[in-house]
């Protein structure tokens, strides 16, 4: 029986996690910065960020299936733990007098093949240590973890960039991968390793999870609506650096996003504190509709206090929709195909962040270049139109039935819990 104790155990694994994303976001925030300084271009600061997201997205179905079938929590130490491999590589051609963009793009590239291993496993490990009332809060804190790259890392690289350079910020990541694996590890050891029942061909676990999915009506149009959202929000996590870069520097743009990112606090506090009740399809509706309409009110100006403004507020709807979502989904998938269908939700729903890192930063390139207003105002255009569509798709979640109806019928297993 899985009970309040083994709430100490997902802390544990949680705060591996938030160590892990502090230390990413200093890498994500200080190649950014080098990539525009370098070039000045969007475009490729988005390739960068595509390239470190892609393999993690293609990989995250078979990621799914292997979490079905090996021990989750050693999976997770391979992935934590080789994704260094690639930050290592970085920091090494830095060292020898500068890291060329292609280089960046392969080393982004190799750690996101490693972190593939990572989110389906923790996924279902929180599935494997947590009652179903402790599911919101959880995911409270997960949204807190997630957080962190936005919340410390950017000030923390915004200073360190004074005193240093990138190399600094890429040793500091490469230390924190130590710790996660450290933490992984304590869990495994506290819970005993965990293979599942059945050893089905790999093709066969990968067709059971899309079954998983296609025998709730519900859940593939939420996927679909999740893949739309995160289209636009892709969008603004891509042309956010190059429209403040364009008029203030790396330090006021550190400042600026941990400020902005103060809202994802507040709320992943709240719902880590008390989580949500209920009215979980409309509370996702609602919250993604006025991250939408934050995203255009964030694209309208030139000032530090306005944006920092918007940008708190965009944040602050985020964690009630991530709640939202990971309790519908995780209510109406049986326990034992939990990785299976984490690794297939992940990939579709993550299809729009590809599409935005693919084409944002040459959309804002594009319009500063035939507007002759440069890159920042270029970028400001594209997130407008992004946040008013956001808002657009997101309203369509109060019309399909079959959505609702997950809120009001979960699957019988969890049902039994």
């Amino acid at each position: 029986m899985k009970g309040s104790r083994n709430f100490k155990k997902f802390l544990l694994l949680w705060m591996g996690e938030l160590v892990s994303s502090i230390g990413g976001g200093l890498t994500s925030f200080g190649l950014g910065v080098y990539i525009f300084n370098q070039t000045g271009s969007a475009a490729d600061m988005a390739l960068v960020t595509l390239l470190g997201f892609l393999p993690t997205l293609l990989l995250s179905v078979p990621a799914g299936v292997l979490a079905d079938r090996y021990d989750r929590r050693l999976l997770m130490m391979i992935g934590d733990g080789c994704s260094a491999l690639g930050i290592l590589y970085i920091l090494i051609c830095m060292l020898r007098g500068g890291a060329t963009l292609t280089e960046i793009c392969i080393g982004v590239s190799v750690s996101a093949v490693f972190s593939a291993l990572l989110e389906p496993s923790f996924r279902a490990t929180i599935t494997d240590l947590l009652t179903k009332e402790e599911y919101s809060k959880a995911s409270g804190l997960v949204s807190l973890a997630g957080s962190a790259r936005y919340l410390f890392s950017p000030v923390l690289a915004g200073l360190l960039l004074t005193v240093s350079d990138g190399k600094l910020l890429l040793v500091i990541d490469i230390c924190t991968f130590f710790l996660t694996v450290v933490s992984a590890a304590a869990v495994r050891r506290g819970i005993g390793s965990k293979a599942a029942e059945k050893q089905e061909p790999f093709l066969e676990s990968l067709k059971g999870g899309w079954q998983v999915l296609r025998s709730k009506k519900g859940i593939l149009p939420l996927v679909a609506v999740s893949s739309g959202i995160t289209l636009f929000m892709g969008v603004f996590q891509v042309l956010v650096e190059p429209l403040v870069l364009s008029f203030t520097d790396a330090r006021t743009l550190g400042e600026a996003e941990t400020v902005c990112a103060c809202g994802m606090l507040a709320s992943s506090v709240l719902l880590g504190v008390r989580g949500l009740k209920g009215h979980y399809v409309r509370t996702l509706g609602l919250s993604m509709i006025l991250a939408g309409c934050f995203m255009a009110g964030f694209s309208l100006f030139e000032s530090m206090i306005p944006l920092c403004v918007f940008g708190f507020l965009f944040f602050a709807a985020l964690p009630f929709a991530n709640n939202c979502l990971d309790y519908l989904m995780r209510t109406n998938i049986p326990v034992d195909a939990q990785g299976r269908a984490w690794g297939l939700i992940g990939f579709l729903s993550q299809l729009g962040y590809a599409a935005a890192y693919a084409v944002s930063g040459a959309a804002a390139d594009a319009v500063g270049s035939m507007t002759g207003l440069g890159v920042g105002r270029g970028a400001a255009a594209v997130m407008l139109a992004a946040g008013v569509c956001l808002a657009v798709i997101a309203s369509s979640l109060f019309i399909p039935q079959s959505i609702k109806a997950l809120e009001r019928y979960p699957a019988k297993e969890e049902q039994k819990q």
